[in-house]
């Protein structure tokens, strides 16, 4: 039996529609099939569909998914619950279906769409969380910056913080992303929207320092002779050359968050949400914020100023004679 776990075809149309069409990244596609193979599962009535039933064949699936009605996705809705996921996953996996029926209705392979009957249940809403300029500093300073693979780290950390950019574009960064001359970085956001950001002094001084070390590292040789060839060579590359995953950034960081004494629940994402609200903090305005982080929507930006005025809240309550 394949390790790789196979679709049902209307599953698979799906995620190759939202790769190809909608050009979501692999992850966000793939974490759309994971829910649609959830929901086939319950549909077959087994743990997994390779423990379906002998006369559940992808025909009566088929039937199954395309005549699921607002009770069926209610029974499983109510499935997911034994599961104990938090109202997060489970709106997230309820926007999926909703997005998968619509696209059904759409293709002409369902004549009605189950998903207008149900609502998403409300959420708490959660502020991003971000982390004072002096943890940082000191998270920036953890990596050894005196030998390859260390100042390659410090790079990647001062590229996050100076820029803003999701680590799922960090990986994508191609040498020739990097103008060293206009102190700025070409990225290749969401949804293939591509956006100009400025880098910091700190993060370019990084990268040429990380790039010095890389070159006469007898270890990357194939990538020196890469680079010179193909304008496309990776620019964070892995111990092997290659480029370097999205998965090892977050180790990476986990280790240095270690080593710096910092909170563990840190992440890459979490040096996003500290430059919008670093910038915001000082004056940056949100229209400007918005483009830098390659929001298309400026609500979602909008978070970061109850962010910023709950910092400046807590400063004033702390700062003033007569605040409380």
């Amino acid at each position: 039996m394949s390790d790789t776990p196979q679709h049902h075809p209307l599953v698979q149309q799906f995620v190759d529609y939202l790769k190809h069409e909608r050009h979501f990244s692999p992850y966000t596609a793939r974490c759309y099939g994971a829910d649609l193979r959830q929901f086939v599962e319950y549909l077959a009535g087994g743990p997994s569909l390779e423990d379906r039933r002998d006369d559940m064949d992808d025909e009566t699936l088929g039937i199954k998914l395309t005549g699921a009605d607002a009770m069926t996705i209610r029974a499983f809705l109510s499935h997911l619950d034994t599961f104990g996921y938090s109202p997060a996953t489970t709106a997230r996996k309820i926007a999926t279906l909703r997005s998968y029926y619509k696209w059904m209705l759409k293709r002409g392979h369902c004549d009605t769409n189950p998903m207008l009957l149900i609502r998403t249940p409300k959420q708490t809403k959660r502020l991003p969380k971000a982390i004072t300029v002096e943890h940082v500093e000191k998270l920036l300073s953890a990596p050894d910056n005196r030998e390859t693979l260390g100042a390659r780290d410090r790079a990647i950390l001062e590229t996050l913080y100076s820029t803003g950019v999701r680590v799922s574009e960090l990986v994508d960064l191609n040498r020739n992303d990097v103008s060293m001359t206009e102190q700025t970085m070409h990225v290749r956001g969401k949804g293939k929207k591509e956006r100009i950001v400025p880098l910091g002094s700190h993060a370019l001084a990084a990268i040429r320092h990380y790039l010095t070390l890389l070159e006469p590292d007898p270890r990357f040789s194939a990538v020196r002779q890469q680079s010179m060839m193909d304008p496309q060579t990776p620019l964070f590359v892995n111990k092997n050359g290659g480029r370097l995953s999205s998965r090892s950034v977050r180790r990476k960081l986990d280790k240095y968050l270690t080593a710096a004494g910092l909170d563990p629940t840190i992440s890459p994402h979490t040096l996003r949400h500290s430059f919008a609200t670093h910038l915001l903090d000082n004056g940056a305005d949100l229209r400007s914020v918005q483009e830098l982080l390659g929001h298309q929507s400026l609500s979602t930006t909008q978070v970061y100023t109850h962010l910023s005025s709950m910092r400046l809240r807590n400063a004033y309550d702390e700062a003033h004679p007569r605040a409380v």
